[in-house]
């Protein structure tokens, strides 16, 4: 299973030894990790020192690298030059995918958001029906901004009236900011590997974002990251130590339900990276989108456009 590895303690220096990272402080080993089984490396530590040989092995295998601020949101994200060996072809479909399809498919992921936004609702005994309607009433771009109508709901009943999402803050604020950079890692990774580019995003487009896919295809699952916080939230973890960071960094491993299988968060990601290749391709949405932790009905399933 892919690890996530997050390096946040200053005045260590990573090098490459024989297939492993290792982890140096003041010339002494503090840990190592076998590069096979890195999914992703985010870094927070300012002091932190580098061989350039970490950054070569990693990306032959598609590890993305993630340096964070100090609000644990991602500055930079490195990124492999080679992926997919059916790359070139599949990034020219992705350049000439017309507006209308990029349309229909964020139709689809604002409408897998909201439906699982509804479950983690529910999942915390609260009421959700109105998440189910709303992820009906989108449409073809979302002209309406019915994903904004959602947040402004879901926020209050996962939180509380009083909180207001603020990437700039601290607290539960803050562990979301650390929670959707592990999840960007694996979403970059799986769009690595699937042969797509990820500056060329669906819906997100600022010309500043070199990674506007990935925050496309995370969408979806960024209400698993909320129900991880509101968890740690309710132990009385509100800032981002050590072992809100460990929990975090296993949100790979989370199950979700795909047409009655049950499969980890990490392997989901690829096959909804793959399944926009495959939309790109064929000029039709086929979105292979998660929904639940539960079991998702026939119904919630069916986002087609007619």
């Amino acid at each position: 299973m892919d690890r996530i590895v997050d390096i946040a303690s200053e005045d260590v220096f990573l090098h490459v030894h024989r297939g492993f990272l290792l982890v140096e402080r003041q010339g002494e080993e503090a840990g190592r990790i076998a590069l096979d089984d890195i999914g992703g490396v985010i870094a927070h530590a300012p002091g932190l020192r580098w061989s350039n040989t970490v950054f070569t092995r990693l990306a032959e295998r598609g590890v993305p690298v993630v340096i964070c601020g100090t609000n644990h949101a991602p500055s930079v994200l490195l990124w492999p030059l080679e992926g997919h060996h059916l790359q070139g072809a599949r990034m020219r479909a992705q350049l000439a995918a017309p507006r209308p399809l990029q349309k229909q498919l964020w139709r689809q992921i604002v409408s897998a958001k909201i439906m699982m936004q509804g479950a983690v609702i529910e999942r915390h005994g609260k009421p959700a029906g109105a998440f189910e309607m709303l992820a009906r009433k989108v449409r073809s771009g979302d002209p309406d901004n019915v994903e904004a109508q959602a947040a402004r709901r879901y926020w209050k009943l996962l939180f509380g009236e009083a909180f207001t999402r603020d990437r700039a803050a601290g607290g539960v604020n803050g562990l979301l900011n650390y929670g959707y950079t592990v999840l960007r890692a694996i979403v970059s990774r799986a769009i690595c590997a699937s042969g797509l580019h990820p500056t060329l995003g669906v819906f997100h487009a600022n010309r500043a974002n070199a990674f506007a896919l990935a925050d496309d295809l995370m969408e979806p699952y960024r209400p698993l990251v909320d129900d991880f916080v509101h968890e740690l939230a309710s132990e009385g973890i509100e800032a981002v130590t050590p072992e809100a960071k460990r929990r975090l960094a296993t949100l790979g491993t989370l199950d979700l339900v795909h047409e009655a299988q049950t499969t980890p968060l990490g392997l989901h990601a690829q096959r909804l990276a793959h399944s926009l290749a495959t939309s790109f391709e064929l000029g039709k949405p086929r979105l292979s989108l998660p929904f639940t932790l539960a079991t998702a009905s026939a119904e919630s399933r069916d986002f087609e456009d007619a």
